[in-house]
């Protein structure tokens, strides 16, 4: 698969309705450019894929709406929406803290990875289109075969700064 198939591909999965393979989004993987991470640094907004992995859902109850790169060492994994304010903010106890940006082989391959301060967790990134990455939640203990948490970010545009929050939430 070329990297252009492979953004097809993807594009037609993340509008499917029902469950996605997660061989379907490796082989995807697999073509997608890497990215580094002072490439990847703003706001962005999430989704994920059902694989049926234990995680389907859980950020949707969470009201997740994304993440946030205001630098290298300055990520935020878990933004959420306040169900009662709609604000946005940081939700440091569900993420047990916040994280920061590294290049970290997984797979073969040097990659954007978000690692996790508080627990033994990395979301690795790689490059959709100019404002989409893809995204692959791994973690100490999960075998080299996954299951994997399979999600997507698009990159939000129009904040006053490009960058973080845009003010919003506490």
């Amino acid at each position: 698969m070329d990297p252009l198939e492979a953004g097809a591909r993807f594009k037609e999965l993340r509008e499917q309705d029902g469950p996605v393979d997660p061989d379907e989004l490796d082989r995807i993987w697999a073509a997608l450019a890497t990215v580094r991470p002072e490439e990847i640094l703003g706001e962005w907004k999430g989704g994920e894929f059902r694989t049926g992995h234990p995680l389907d859902g859980a950020l949707e109850k969470a009201c997740w709406y994304g993440k946030t790169f205001a630098s290298v060492h300055d990520a935020k994994p878990l933004i959420c929406r306040d169900a009662t304010t709609g604000a946005l903010y940081s939700n440091r106890e569900l993420g047990k803290g916040e994280a920061s940006l590294w290049t970290v082989e997984f797979r073969g391959e040097a990659t954007a990875t978000m690692v996790y301060d508080g627990q033994p967790v990395f979301d690795h990134f790689k490059r959709v289109d100019g404002t989409t990455l893809m995204g692959i939640m791994n973690a100490k203990g999960v075998p080299s075969e996954g299951p994997f948490f399979y999600f997507f970010l698009d990159r939000v545009t129009g904040t006053p700064d490009g960058g973080p929050g845009a003010g919003e939430g506490p």
